[in-house]
């Protein structure tokens, strides 16, 4: 398959030094205010569904305000969640404000360091099941937002009609994100180039400085995330990132899909296929892993031609929410 042809397919301690800036920034991307636009629905088990939205990491709800309202145009119901942690309870450092105080930046404690992958997977449900009482929902996650995906369906798979993963980590076979950029399928990700925040272990954090003024940082997360952006338009990116992380639930946490769980929904993968984040060999990895774990629930996958921070234009993303749409009512 051509890049940029959207189809069907059936289809050391530096490194994980680099991981730390992976996990705090691989999720950053464009956008999102979370709301909801109103549909009919004629009950929990059917009629129009709810997307619920989970950003990645070192972002928020706005993450996906271009593609909500989209969606909300289209008579979608839309909802972005913020994690905890994130958005509005973001904990933003002193010493991340201007003027920054770099040597305090590599050792100020953040709460977020206390928030576990079981925290974000409890905030979704409670998300899920008020959504539920209008029709199907759709859970929908991008990049770090796989492994909160992962775990509310091990939880309540009854609740979610289907899953969506648009360019967004699936450990099945691998247990946690760590494991999966460190195959041999991840070795080419460019997030590897962003540096973090040298902070100590046992700080809990993954931090990495969005505000810094140094022209090689600056080009090394263009082509992580926003490739074919402007300049100035990855500085408007920038400027909606969070500096922290909780460093738990990429590098440590297992975020596996469960099979007698997870695996009983429907899912899909929207691969991107200019995304030097989660390069494409390691996107194609999770698929066939997922579908190893589960044969007789494989992922409907879908590609479209776009870079980590997800399409330039919400349209094509909203398009293929647009066929689950149909595929759950």
């Amino acid at each position: 398959m051509a890049e940029g042809q959207r189809s069907t397919d059936t289809g050391g301690t530096s490194r994980r030094s680099a991981l730390k800036a992976a996990v705090a920034g691989a999720g950053a991307l464009t956008a999102t205010v979370a709301g909801a636009t109103a549909a009919r629905a004629d009950g929990p088990g059917r009629g129009a569904p709810t997307f619920v939205l989970v950003h990645g990491s070192g972002s928020n709800s706005f993450y996906w305000q271009p593609l909500q309202r989209e969606l909300g145009l289209r008579g979608h119901r839309a909802v972005a969640v913020d994690l905890p942690g994130h958005g509005l309870g973001a904990y933003l450092p002193e010493s991340y404000q201007v003027p920054q105080d770099l040597e305090r930046l590599r050792t100020e404690p953040s709460p977020i360091s206390q928030v576990t992958l079981a925290d974000f997977a409890a905030h979704v449900t409670g998300v899920v099941r008020r959504a539920r009482r209008s029709g199907p929902v759709v859970l929908v996650g991008t990049s770090l937002g796989g492994a909160t995906l992962n775990a509310v369906a091990n939880q309540v798979p009854d609740l979610i009609a289907h899953l969506v993963y648009a360019s967004a980590f699936c450990p099945t076979r691998h247990p946690s994100v760590l494991h999966l950029v460190m195959t041999p399928e991840g070795a080419g990700s460019a997030m590897f180039r962003i540096p973090p925040v040298p902070t100590p272990p046992e700080l809990g954090v993954s931090r990495v400085n969005w505000r810094s003024g140094d022209p090689a940082f600056f080009a090394a997360v263009k082509d992580s995330l926003a490739a074919d952006r402007t300049d100035a338009e990855v500085r408007a990116l920038l400027n909606i990132l969070e500096p922290d992380e909780t460093a738990a639930v990429g590098a440590s946490e297992d975020a596996r899909g469960l099979p007698q769980q997870w695996g009983r929904v429907p899912r899909t993968f929207v691969r991107y296929t200019r995304d030097r984040t989660i390069p494409l060999p390691l996107q194609d990895l999770m698929i066939r892993e997922a579908d190893a774990t589960t044969p007789g629930n494989p992922f409907r996958v879908r590609s479209l031609p776009a870079p980590h921070a997800g399409p330039r234009d919400p349209a094509l993303l909203a398009d293929e929410l647009d066929l689950v749409a149909r595929l759950v009512r």
